[in-house]
């Protein structure tokens, strides 16, 4: 230990390394408490075992559970970062899929343009909106106003 007090560096060195082992302990350690909540497969007995040894003799504890379990662990981990991407690609998924169909409110904006210009008459604009406002016409009444419009010309 002299070597450290005779060279300032050093002592810095031999500073940051023992904060770093510090911080990956705890990190290592909240892992494995995670981990012991996350296994579906433990009972609750088997998660309050584990979980009194890991806190009551953390080096100990943390140390067969990496052995013992550390496989497994890293299996958990996939699953769940496999699961998190499959939900937000789900949600990408839908919400660009709402995104493309156009709202009520956009249709009857369009309606009324088609009928302002002449291109639809009154019937056929009163049809087409209620088929926008039943829901059950979204993304219809362009085509029946193209389709009208097609007819009237």
């Amino acid at each position: 230990m002299y070597l450290a007090y005779d060279y300032p560096l050093m002592s810095v060195f031999w500073s940051m390394l023992i904060f770093f082992l510090w911080i990956m302990w705890f990190v290592l350690l909240f892992r494995i408490v995670v981990d012991i909540f996350r296994d579906d497969d433990m009972s609750g007995w088997g998660k309050a075992g584990w979980l009194v040894f890991v806190v009551f003799l953390p080096f100990l504890g943390v140390f067969v559970y990496v052995i013992a379990r550390g496989k497994n662990m890293g299996h958990r981990e996939v699953a769940q970062a496999r699961a998190q991407q499959q939900a937000f690609d789900s949600y990408v998924r839908e919400t660009a899929r709402s995104a493309d169909r156009p709202s009520s409110v956009d249709e009857l904006a369009r309606l009324s343009e088609i009928r302002a210009r002449g291109d639809i008459t009154e019937e056929e604009f009163h049809r087409a909106k209620e088929l926008v406002l039943s829901g059950s016409g979204a993304g219809t009444s362009g085509r029946a106003g193209a389709g009208a419009s097609a007819a009237g010309h």
